[in-house]
């Protein structure tokens, strides 16, 4: 947007433009960039306040304008009371989150780029992570940085790709009914990829059918003609299919099935392998065919391998958990130890489970067994629940139970031995995170 001059951008926002004064230096005639941070403002940045839990973001208007910013976009109290002295362009809003998302929406078809959007109950940040790296090959590409996945995150990921971006993929988080069809409003997709369907914040939506709609929001919104990627065989999903798509479906008995002899992956894990083929679906249904090794790098805390000196690897898969990326991740530590080493799993609460958590829970510490799980952590009393079906009636492996991720971090570091594969996964309200900085670090 630096081409695009104060009045242009109050337009494609929707906002008011309350005044306008040169910054000193001169400089081009737009925002270089666009933040909700008045900490990480720099020069030629747009600075948005928005309302917090605790305060609203606008009080920092002027210091974001002292710092350099090309302007503020504020609510109206705010914008009014920036001293005129300042230089820069204030905009006011009666929402301003409403004026960052017609923003994006707005850059998002002055770019002119191809748009990949990305849902599922699992497996999402790892599949654009793929998805990215396999359109690197041929086209200029920009992902959604993290987690900037949500109603404020996802226009910040819109307006961070520069003029040129010739494929945007959008990763699109929710946790109720309503929130992936706000999304799509904003990204306006040309491609909809649902990866999976699977037990997730039931506590809100109650049921896997109410997930399953949650997660076809995205479907409702893609234009006559555009393309929808979905796992093959979701009975789930079929409520919400259009025949005025173009559906392709992935996995086995899909139409994208086989990656073929011409791609090489650097994992070997099958639910990277899924993650991969709808990956490629998405990729075909753009005009890109990926050939050789792909460079991947996967965000962090998503499966994210640590080798330290023993030899120990870490598989830290802390970001988040659900049944099912519980039961992946526990595939992958299988997958991944080696022979003669021991499998170390320290996993944390499944949160927003709702009735059914004991149950879940339960299952998982079932399915440890099931993959050969030698030493089991538990974190916190859900994942207390694991227990009992893991050691079964035969005392089946080893367990320790931990309150929460400090204990865990303590016991952890002294249970580690030469030779371990150590899978942590939990909730992110569990905090597992420091489990694996700890040993990385080595105290």
């Amino acid at each position: 947007m630096r081409d695009w001059s104060p009045e242009l951008v109050a337009e494609a926002a929707g906002v008011r433009l309350e005044g306008s004064a040169p910054l000193a230096g001169g400089g081009p005639p737009g925002p270089l960039r666009v933040t909700i941070d008045s900490r990480d403002v720099a020069a030629g940045d747009l600075f948005v306040g928005l309302t917090g839990s605790n305060e609203d973001g606008g009080r920092y208007a002027a210091d974001a304008l002292a710092a350099g910013a090309w302007g503020v976009l504020v609510a109206p109290e705010f914008a009014r009371s920036v001293p005129r002295e300042h230089p820069g362009v204030v905009l006011a809003s009666d929402d301003p989150l409403a004026g960052l998302q017609a923003l994006a929406r707005s850059w998002r078809r002055a770019l002119g780029a191809q748009v990949i959007a990305i849902t599922g109950s699992v497996g999402k940040t790892s599949t654009k992570d793929v998805l990215a790296a396999m359109l690197a090959q041929q086209r200029r590409v920009v992902a959604s940085a993290e987690n900037l996945n949500t109603e404020i995150g996802l226009p910040l990921s819109i307006l961070a790709a520069p003029a040129g971006t010739e494929v945007l993929v959008l990763e699109m988080a929710m946790r109720g009914a309503g929130q992936i069809a706000e999304l799509a409003a904003i990204a306006e997709p040309d491609v909809g990829v649902i990866v999976n369907v699977g037990p997730v914040h039931l506590e809100l939506l109650g049921t896997v059918e109410a997930v399953a709609a949650a997660k076809a929001e995205l479907l409702v919104d893609l234009r006559p003609g555009a393309t929808a990627v979905l796992p093959a065989g979701e009975r789930l999903l079929d409520p919400h299919v259009r025949a005025d798509l173009r559906t392709v479906t992935f996995g086995p008995g899909g139409d994208v099935d086989e990656l073929g002899d011409d791609l090489e992956l650097p994992f070997a894990s099958e639910h990277m392998r899924l993650n991969a083929l709808a990956a490629l679906a998405a990729a075909r249904a753009v005009g890109v065919r990926p050939r050789g090794r792909l460079e991947i790098t996967l965000s962090a805390l998503r499966g994210e391998r640590i080798e330290l000196p023993g030899p120990v690897l870490i598989i830290d898969d802390c970001y988040n958990a659900n049944p099912m990326s519980m039961r992946a991740a526990l595939d992958d530590l299988a997958e991944s130890a080696p022979v003669r080493g021991r499998r170390v799993a320290v996993l944390g609460d499944m949160l927003e489970l709702g009735s059914e958590e004991a149950r879940f829970h339960a299952e998982i510490g079932t399915y440890a067994r099931e993959c050969g799980v030698g030493v089991l952590v538990t974190v916190g009393p859900r994942a207390a629940l694991m227990a009992a079906p893991y050691r079964g009636d035969d005392g089946h492996g080893e367990h320790h139970a931990t309150a929460d991720a400090s204990g865990a971090s303590a016991l952890v570091r002294e249970l580690v031995a030469p030779g371990d594969t150590i899978l942590v996964k939990g909730s992110r309200g569990v905090g597992l995170e420091v489990v694996a900085q700890s040993l990385r670090a080595g105290v």
